[in-house]
């Protein structure tokens, strides 16, 4: 998972919430919270990255820390809020 290039979907908007942010899908309608505001850090910087790794490399983020990470970002690919794509446009 940590090797993989993920992105937010173009169809999904973040909302900033005092416990991190809202994310809502305007294509499946699906309303998602995010409880932390390292996991919307990392949501936000996926795009630039080469690889959800090096995301949380960027986001300062503590290697022990990344298994909760990969699976929360798996969650959100599942509900098609997040998606692969190519890392080297």
């Amino acid at each position: 998972m940590l090797d993989r290039t993920l992105s937010l979907n173009p169809q999904v908007a973040l909302r900033p919430e005092p416990f991190g942010a809202l994310a809502y899908h305007y294509g499946n309608r699906k309303l998602i919270f995010l409880k932390h505001p390292d996991v919307v850090r990392v949501v936000e910087a996926l795009d630039g990255q080469a690889t959800i790794a090096a995301t949380l490399t960027a986001c300062d983020i503590d290697e022990p820390r990344w298994p909760s990470f990969a699976s929360a970002l798996a969650a959100l690919e599942a509900s098609e809020m997040l998606h692969e794509h190519d890392a080297t446009r």
